[in-house]
């Protein structure tokens, strides 16, 4: 039985630990591999390998940073069909939306290595008399990225090459539900030159997490996933005195004109809703059906009928959920809407895939009728259940998803700009798209969730990722020359 590994220093070794989880194929059962919960020593080590390295990676020429990542982005494309099949075959998601998941993670690296152009400083001169000011954007030292298991490539290329580029060092705890294709991702970076102890893996549960959170050395931490957790790294982290930035919890909206192009919205709404299993964060879990709109329930349905769902290998529309407890969770949400009196018009519990009886597998499943009370609603399901309400215009939509204590996504599908100014105008979310599902911005901008589903300022990639791995040093400057040693005593800066 493979088990998994851990970097440290450079090197790719066992763990001594005696806890081991186990690593399944979420289409099968069968177990892939064993995860070590990293002991205490080991992660001292990987953090210890970091701060090392730092020493010498910070002075690294920006340079010969930018240019291991333009080795990296090309050894991920060389790899991507290898990368790809790899995902699927520990998360589960088809072979599609895994190619998916690495290339927009490449996109991130490709943006790290324009690291040159991102990590510039300011200069005044003059600000007084032969006195010139400047600012410059150091890295800040170790830096910590924790992941979530539903995309364990892009997340993971979120965080360390831009931590990396910005001159720090970094030790990453991937997901213990899927770390092999991140182990893949790093040995490739090893590969195109990123130097010992400048990149480190760790792996396990709860323990590791409240390591990394607590070790003095580690300086900023970032981490995406559930709300719970989320807030218990941002408080613990927090209160240890790291910077610290959570991207958490969804309930994503997408509200619908009756003039929206009606072809075009279907397609675009059952992707958003169903694709990946409803395992994102940036699922369109509510669809907001307002005045005519209304009318179009049936052909929601029948559009979701369609899909197909199969073992991700398969490549069909759906793969299956992470894990049987994963299953078991939806399968309950599902349960309680009805309870709760929300009108089941799609049932995806109960389905089996032949040759794959033992899978995970939820099918697109749509509730009408949804009221804000209901657990369905208040509760982040992660996976493939779409909620129908209604609302009788735009305004009301709009209260309808301010009210709402997540901030992640939302969207508007019409043919009015009147209506769409009005929508990016009034909606208190923090990524909004436009006769698309909401798309996670490309790298030269920045994920820019809000409210209740970020906890700190400064998103994880982007613009706003240099500013988070970097603290900003300000330096006055003068230079005398001979006939100022001639001046007299001065208390302040004379203007």
């Amino acid at each position: 039985m493979q088990q998994v590994k851990q970097l440290i220093n450079g090197e790719f070794i066992d763990s001594t630990t005696q806890e081991w989880i186990d690593l399944t194929d979420p289409a099968t059962q069968e177990v892939i591999a064993k995860v070590p919960q990293t002991t205490d020593d080991e992660i001292n080590q990987a953090v210890a390998a970091a701060k090392e390295a730092f020493k010498t990676w910070r002075k690294t020429p920006i340079t010969t940073r930018a240019r291991i990542f333009l080795r990296y982005q090309a050894l991920i494309r060389d790899n991507m069909d290898e990368l790809a099949e790899l995902l699927t075959s520990e998360q589960g998601k088809t072979i599609a939306d895994a190619r998916g998941d690495v290339f927009r993670g490449l996109e991130v690296v490709e943006h790290a290595a324009g690291i040159a152009n991102l990590q510039m400083g300011d200069f005044v001169e003059n600000v007084a008399t032969n006195v010139d000011t400047y600012s410059i954007w150091q890295p800040l030292g170790v830096c910590a990225g924790i992941t979530p298991f539903n995309f364990p490539a892009m997340i993971p290329l979120w965080m360390f090459p831009m931590a990396i580029a910005t001159g720090n060092t970094f030790v990453l705890k991937p997901s213990e539900q899927d770390p092999m294709v991140p182990m893949r991702l790093v040995e490739l970076a090893l590969e195109a030159g990123v130097p010992p102890g400048v990149l480190n893996v760790v792996h396990g549960g709860k323990a590791t997490v409240d390591a990394i959170c607590d070790h003095p050395d580690i300086k900023a931490v970032s981490f995406v996933g559930s709300t719970k957790v989320g807030q218990h790294v941002y408080d613990r982290a927090g209160k240890a005195g790291k910077r610290v930035q959570c991207m958490i919890g969804a309930k994503n909206h997408a509200i619908i004109m009756p003039d929206a192009n009606k072809e075009q919205t279907l397609n675009q709404l059952a992707g958003a809703t169903f694709g990946a299993a409803g395992q994102r964060c940036m699922a369109l879990a509510v669809v907001v059906l307002v005045g005519k709109a209304g009318e179009w329930v049936d052909e929601i349905k029948a559009k979701a009928e369609t899909l197909v769902v199969s073992a991700g290998k398969n490549d069909k529309d759906l793969g299956p959920l992470i894990t049987p407890q994963a299953k078991a969770r939806v399968e309950h949400l599902i349960q309680t809407g009805v309870d709760e009196g929300a009108n089941l018009i799609l049932d995806g519990r109960g389905i089996v895939v032949e040759g794959f009886e033992q899978g995970n597998f939820v099918g697109p499943t749509i509730f009408d009728n949804v009221t804000t009370d209901m657990q369905i609603y208040t509760q982040e399901i992660f996976g493939p259940v779409m909620l129908i309400m209604r609302a009788d215009s735009l305004a009301d939509a709009i209260e309808l998803v301010n009210a709402n204590p997540n901030g992640n996504g939302t969207a508007i599908f019409t043919q009015s700009g009147a209506a769409a100014h009005k929508f990016q105008q009034d909606i208190d979310v923090g990524q909004i798209g436009i006769n698309l599902p909401i798309p996670v911005p490309l790298p030269m901008f920045s994920f820019s969730g809000s409210r209740g589903s970020k906890l700190g300022d400064l998103g994880p990639y982007g613009k706003q990722a240099v500013q988070f791995y970097t603290q900003t040093k300000t330096v006055t400057a003068r230079w005398f020359d001979d006939d100022a040693s001639k001046g007299k005593v001065n208390t302040t800066i004379s203007m």
